[in-house]
């Protein structure tokens, strides 16, 4: 994002004006945060990849600080958030809390469960697993 603005605004003020929202898929860092701001984007995609792949309680609770925080400043910048990549049964509740998030990309961990219980159930686990049940 970041070093990309004119032309990645050029591409967000032409899909917008077509009416079709943008969300850019960034990690929670400051200066990219800012840029989507800049460039106009109505939402952001933080990646949780280095959440969901932390080695340790440790690690992954520095990383959900990290994402917190990028959450608060993009809401802040006037951005809406979402979060996605690498989010399970086990790791999504942490995330799906942090205030202001709005929608989480999970498809993966879901589809691969699916053909174990079915959609049906594998959704409705999901489901519980958001709201820490």
């Amino acid at each position: 994002m970041a070093g990309n603005e004119p032309r990645l605004g050029e591409i967000v003020t032409q899909l917008q004006g077509a009416t079709i929202p943008v969300s850019l898929f960034i990690d929670a860092d400051p200066e990219q945060i800012r840029a989507a701001a800049r460039i106009g984007a109505k939402f952001i995609e933080l990646h949780t990849g280095c959440y969901a792949e932390a080695a340790s309680e440790a690690e992954q609770q520095q990383e959900l600080t990290v994402l917190a925080q990028g959450c608060a400043q993009a809401i802040a910048a006037g951005l809406r958030v979402n979060a996605g990549h690498g989010l399970t049964y086990w790791n999504v509740y942490p995330v799906a809390c942090l205030p202001g998030m709005e929608e989480l990309n999970i498809g993966h961990t879901i589809v691969s469960r699916a053909a174990l219980v079915g959609m049906e159930r594998a959704v409705r686990e999901m489901k519980s697993a958001i709201q820490g049940r």
